[in-house]
């Protein structure tokens, strides 16, 4: 019976490796409700103002504006996708994110201010790129508070 030699090559393996869900994962698959399912595989339409310009586009619940907006095309301010550099802000003009990932006080989220590579959508949403240092700013002055 052949074996891999080494983890690089795989050629002299006898059967095909197939990735399967374990019993656990699957177990708690099919134990939700198909409501539910449906409900997590389920996009909100997000409207993004950019530079004068607004663009629907369809996100997941558990994908990142910013992240759809670059596969959509969208040329959005970004550097680090982690919500710790700030140059993503936007203001959040109508429905709701989960931005819990992110670094923002509460009070500046509270006002609706977002970073969008720490923003999941929650409902159907409105948002509008803003300037860098408006956000900063309003950061700062908070955590003088």
């Amino acid at each position: 019976m052949a074996t891999a030699t080494s983890l690089l090559n795989f050629s002299s393996t006898t059967k095909p490796f197939l990735l399967q869900p374990s019993p656990r994962h699957q177990k708690n698959h099919q134990a939700l409700p198909l409501r539910r399912r449906a409900a997590a595989a389920a996009t909100y339409k997000v409207t993004i103002e950019h530079e004068g310009t607004a663009r629907t586009i369809e996100v997941g619940p558990e994908e990142t504006i910013l992240g759809r907006a670059l596969e959509e095309g969208l040329s959005v301010p970004h550097d680090c996708k982690l919500g710790v550099c700030m140059t993503c802000p936007a203001r959040l003009l109508a429905g709701e994110v989960d931005q819990s990932e992110g670094m923002l006080s509460d009070d500046v989220v509270e006002r609706g201010y977002a970073l969008l590579c720490a923003s999941y959508p929650r409902s159907d949403c409105h948002i509008r790129t803003i300037p860098e240092d408006e956000l900063l700013s309003l950061q700062l002055a908070t955590a003088n508070d």
